[in-house]
């Protein structure tokens, strides 16, 4: 099983901790996993602002790198999602669609959906002390075709940590302020958002929160009066 390593931009620069730990992730489960040195972004951000011809070069750096993997697994479920759906700004070739189908045959997905299917080691540990935890629910899922199935997976992920209960904020579709460019162009706005998401979770009793995509958690960082 040959599986690649795709780290969005955005991790890339700011938190590379989180792609070298889904490389020991994905290596407990005991697979061979590359890494190709010249991707780049996904081409997402373009395509959010309408850009959709400027998405292309992006796009096609892409599909140049991962199209010979069984697998690519990437830590970012909106710019996994921009593959999956959007990936459409360059010519439908075969490789195209084998990386980027709207079906269960595209061979690209999130880590935790990966992790919830790849047979391999249990993840069940923790110290058994209750840890309160929410999960911070990616606004654009409830659009999103077989997103059900995806949460389930995720969350069956978590349940293998002994200790954690789960809560439930009052407004879990709620954006956190990241949900497209306007992050940057209205950044009072954005940061709004981003408390009140914060406060929702926290009252509901969340000691942690627990994301598929640390693009949400970009503005939470940046809401300090939340």
């Amino acid at each position: 099983m040959k599986v690649a390593l795709f780290v969005p931009c955005f991790i890339d620069a700011f938190y590379p901790q989180v792609g070298i730990a889904t490389l020991e992730l994905l290596e407990r489960l005991g697979l061979e996993v590359d890494y190709p040195q010249d991707q780049t972004c996904c081409g997402q951000p373009m395509a959010n602002s309408g850009a959709h011809r400027e998405a292309a070069g992006a796009e096609r750096v892409f599909a140049r790198n991962f199209a010979d993997y069984d697998y690519v697994v990437g830590p970012s479920a909106s710019c996994v999602h921009h593959v999956r759906e959007h990936f459409s700004a360059i010519e439908q070739t075969p490789c195209r669609r084998c990386i980027a189908t709207p079906t269960s045959s595209s061979n690209s997905c999130t880590t935790c959906s990966r992790c919830a299917s790849f047979p391999g080691p249990s993840f069940r540990t923790g110290s058994g002390c209750t840890t309160a935890a929410a999960r911070c629910g990616i606004c654009a899922r409830p659009r999103i075709r077989k997103s059900r199935a995806r949460r389930i997976r995720s969350r069956a992920l978590l349940e293998g940590v002994k200790g954690i209960e789960f809560v439930t904020p009052a407004r879990p579709d709620e954006c956190c302020g990241f949900g497209g460019t306007f992050s940057v162009t209205e950044e009072a706005v954005s940061v709004r958002m981003g408390q009140d998401k914060v406060r929702d979770h926290l009252g509901a009793g969340a000691e942690y929160i627990v994301s598929g995509d640390m693009s949400c958690f970009m503005i939470s960082k940046a809401a300090p009066n939340a």
